[in-house]
């Protein structure tokens, strides 16, 4: 995502720095036309705003209030927005600790896989000041096709975990629907397109389908273990505020399994196999 997402900014002409503890995905960003920096406090050297993209959000803590992160830096007038899934109760920590360093803080979610960031379609839901979200339009208009203010800070990550609630029991609904047709004879391709032109359609048709028919999930544009990741910090959330979370319970259920047998690293269109294996037709070993 992060990649991604640095390649349209950098195609709108932005100017970054930025730092990625991979050396690999450094080198990449040099070859890009960004500047590599040496750490998250070095990366914000001269910027106005920080976009971060990480994979949990205790690494996201590190990299806000850690002893090279962004608190240290010394900028004044910094705006920060973060994009990693985490804790509602998280960004209002993160944006309390920074906020005594000068730092603004955003927790600036998105909706979308790593194919969608490629083509600058993410959906942007920003929890935060109204100034920041306003500042940011320029960021978000690069990285996405539409943006939202969605409330104070912790909004974000909140609306990011009610978004992914429900395309995950979206997801699971067509690799299970998908298996029911393979095991019953019927043709495939045709099955997904008459579930795209009728009322059971999703946007999980569009970006998993092709891939759960293929068995395509070797190249990831999101891992099965960040899936399950997401999943437990859904339940949590809801079970949090007292709702029901039975459906995404059984695709928690369904992740783990996944993780459990091997897919770990796969697209996560991989559920499909979950359910394939329960079958008795799996196809990944």
């Amino acid at each position: 995502m992060g990649s991604r997402m640095s390649a349209n900014l950098l195609s709108a002409g932005l100017h970054l720095r930025g730092y990625d503890v991979d050396r690999a995905r450094r080198d990449e960003f040099a070859e890009a036309g960004g500047t590599v920096a040496n750490n998250p406090a070095d990366a914000v050297q001269g910027c106005w705003a920080a976009l971060l993209s990480l994979p949990t959000s205790d690494i996201a803590r590190e990299v806000c209030l850690g002893n090279t992160g962004i608190s240290e830096a010394g900028v004044d007038d910094l705006h920060v927005y973060d994009t990693t899934t985490g804790p509602p109760a998280d960004a209002v920590e993160f944006a309390a600790a920074l906020s005594q360093h000068g730092v603004s803080y955003s927790d600036s979610t998105v909706s979308g896989n790593g194919e969608v960031a490629g083509r600058g379609e993410l959906v942007v839901m920003t929890g935060g000041s109204e100034e920041s979200y306003r500042l940011g339009l320029p960021i978000f208009e690069a990285i996405g096709r539409s943006h939202h203010h969605v409330g104070p800070v912790g909004s974000g990550a909140r609306m990011k975990l009610i978004v992914n609630h429900v395309l995950s029991i979206h997801r699971l609904a067509l690799a299970e629907g998908l298996v029911v047709a393979e095991l019953g004879g019927m043709d495939l391709d045709k099955t997904l397109a008459i579930l795209k032109d009728g009322a059971a359609y999703s946007k999980a048709m569009d970006l998993w389908g092709d891939r759960m028919i293929a068995g395509d999930h070797e190249i990831p544009f999101a891992r099965l273990s960040q899936t399950h990741k997401d999943s437990r910090l859904i339940v949590q959330h809801g079970l949090d505020l007292g709702a029901p979370m039975d459906l995404v319970s059984v695709v928690a259920t369904a992740l783990a399994e996944g993780v459990d047998e091997g897919l770990a690293d796969y697209d996560n269109s991989s559920v499909i196999e979950v359910m394939r294996r329960r079958g008795g037709i799996g196809r990944v070993e």
